[in-house]
């Protein structure tokens, strides 16, 4: 029984990991701008992470302290997918996920400042050299700059939010504190959307195919998957976990390239980059469980 669900919980991950493949897909299908994108995305994830919350009878007490750093954390999660999938609308999305990658160069650098822990070299290393590979993709492909750098800022804001929850989840529900930062982040978009005066006649006629793709992409994609890898952690190892995340890329890019065709076609300099990359995040995760088995000395 315990290898049946062992297996089990290793299909799902791979389900899950396959499922954010499609992020890219839903960003670019969808022909909503993207602040009125995540304005719905964050709408309908916070509502079915809500409804689950409920049926479970779970607690959503937070102290106004809690509530404000979810708040904080939910507004840099807005502006992270506001900054991703803008990206992915002026450039493409193979492009926007190789170089969403550099976040591991980020998130080398923001932990040991937020949780005063030693500096971990190997990490920086492996950052560079795909910063290396990113600086190689921005002179290969000049004409998606912008897209580069919106890619590469989100990757900023992702590996803030990724740290800031590492610490938050020690003491809070994970599902809970998900509901909140994503409900934040709605209300958050919401306010831009007001203040730039977007909120018109138009706003809420979306048409059906993008409301279908909307469901999909915020209730399977967003908090299905989440409730999902949640419970997946408790039985798997992080490393487990983060070695098969780096399957998003691949699988982005390939879905992307099987779906769009032609539109994201890259050239050769664009793939050997993307491949260095990718290379780079594997090494690290293994010389992270190589790092791990070693025995502690008494």
């Amino acid at each position: 029984m315990p290898i049946f669900n062992k297996n089990k919980n290793y299909l799902l991950l791979h389900l899950v990991v396959f499922i954010w493949g499609f992020a890219g897909i839903f960003g670019r299908s969808i022909t909503l701008p993207a602040s009125h994108l995540i304005w719905y995305r964050m709408l309908i994830a916070s509502a079915g992470i809500f409804v689950f919350l409920i049926a479970n009878k779970i607690s959503l007490k937070a102290s106004p302290a809690q509530l404000l750093r979810f708040a904080g954390v939910g507004i840099l999660i807005a502006i992270h997918w506001l900054c991703f999938y803008q990206a992915i609308k002026i450039s493409t999305i193979s492009l926007t996920l190789a170089c969403f990658s550099c976040g591991a160069l980020f998130t080398a650098l923001i932990e040991p400042l937020l949780f005063r822990r030693k500096v971990n070299w190997i990490e920086i290393a492996y950052g560079l050299v795909v910063i290396l590979s990113i600086s190689l993709i921005f002179s290969f492909e000049t004409k998606f700059k912008l897209g580069i750098l919106l890619s590469v800022f989100s990757a900023l804001l992702s590996a803030f939010f990724t740290v800031l929850n590492a610490g938050l989840v020690k003491k809070n529900n994970s599902t809970v504190m998900t509901f909140y930062e994503l409900f934040f982040g709605f209300i958050a978009v919401g306010i831009y959307l007001l203040i730039t005066g977007e909120y018109d006649a138009g706003f809420f006629q979306i048409g059906q195919t993008n409301l279908l793709l909307l469901l999909l992409f915020s209730l399977v994609a967003t908090a299905f998957t989440f409730v999902i890898s949640s419970s997946i952690l408790k039985e798997i190892s992080p490393y487990t976990f983060n070695l098969t995340v780096n399957l998003e890329v691949v699988y982005g890019i390939i879905l992307a390239f099987l779906i769009f065709r032609k539109k994201e076609l890259m050239g050769t300099g664009f793939y050997a980059a993307t491949a260095m990359i990718l290379l780079t995040l594997f090494a690290n995760a293994w010389m992270k469980q190589k790092q791990a088995s070693k025995p502690k000395a008494n």
